[in-house]
């Protein structure tokens, strides 16, 4: 099986911590040079010195905050008119705030949709023609299984995956011809910072211990724990691979067996 992403760029966003650092890190394990997008210029540096350049890569890092899409657009396209190539683009930002749909400003929605609908957006056009020039693109969006199977509390964050997962099939098929896949990974819980986030509204709202929260939700996974953002890191890069490049238009769940749904 084909996994060797030497010679290849990868942009991977939200990178600087969970999933997005550990996609960051297992893509250049398969020789692929990173380029870090995230808003914290410490962590881009740290992260920027954990990543593996056994095979000879050249890493580097571009600060951008997705929240700010007025400038999102003038900062690929200048790093790209010093670098001009990418190969793989990994499209993750974190998730919207907690709380019911019922009770959410439209503010909510507008910041959140610019933060992961608009910028993927901007992106995948930044650096789509890069990719049709080498004939192969890869661009994979980190959401949630919200996308298929609503979260209680996270209304806002269900709505805009809901939005994502169609934009992607809809790049999917316009794409597809220039050897160009588009997929959406969707995680359960992980040990991540927003899973944390997440418990500890649910233990405020009903007064229960986090390990009781914690405990809760476990028992709605088959795998019985939650996932790795490596574990989903693999599976990202799997989908960045050669070996992929039949699989396109899907969202796959890496959730350990919770989405209920086919």
């Amino acid at each position: 099986m084909n996994l060797n992403l030497t010679g290849k760029t990868a942009f991977v966003c939200g990178s600087t911590q969970g999933i997005g650092k550990a996609t960051a890190i297992e893509l250049a394990l398969l020789g692929a040079n990173i380029t870090l997008l995230a808003r914290n210029e410490e962590k881009l540096e740290a992260v920027l010195d954990e990543l593996p350049r056994k095979k000879g890569q050249k890493h580097r890092y571009l600060l951008i905050d997705f929240s700010k899409t007025n400038q999102v657009k003038s900062k690929i396209e200048r790093h790209l008119s010093k670098y001009p190539e990418v190969h793989i683009l990994v499209n993750n930002t974190g998730g919207p705030a907690g709380g019911a749909v019922i009770d959410a400003n439209t503010e909510q929605f507008i910041q959140a949709f610019n933060e992961h609908v608009i910028s993927a957006q901007i992106l995948t056009q930044a650096v789509a023609p890069y990719m049709i020039k080498a004939g192969f693109g890869r661009i994979v969006n980190v959401t949630s299984i919200g996308m298929k199977q609503p979260i209680v509390g996270l209304g806002v964050s269900n709505t805009i995956r809901g939005a994502m997962g169609n934009w992607a099939k809809s790049m999917a098929n316009e794409l597809g011809k220039f050897g160009i896949t588009t997929n959406n990974v969707l995680p359960g819980y992980t040990t991540t910072s927003r899973l944390q986030k997440v418990n500890e509204m649910k233990s405020n709202a009903t007064n229960k211990t986090i390990a009781e929260v914690e405990e809760e939700l476990i028992k709605d996974i088959p795998i019985g724990r939650f996932t790795t953002p490596q574990e989903t890191a693999a599976v990202i890069a799997f989908l960045c691979s050669p070996a992929a490049a039949s699989v396109n238009g899907v969202s796959i769940p890496v959730d350990g067996g919770k989405t209920t749904s086919l």
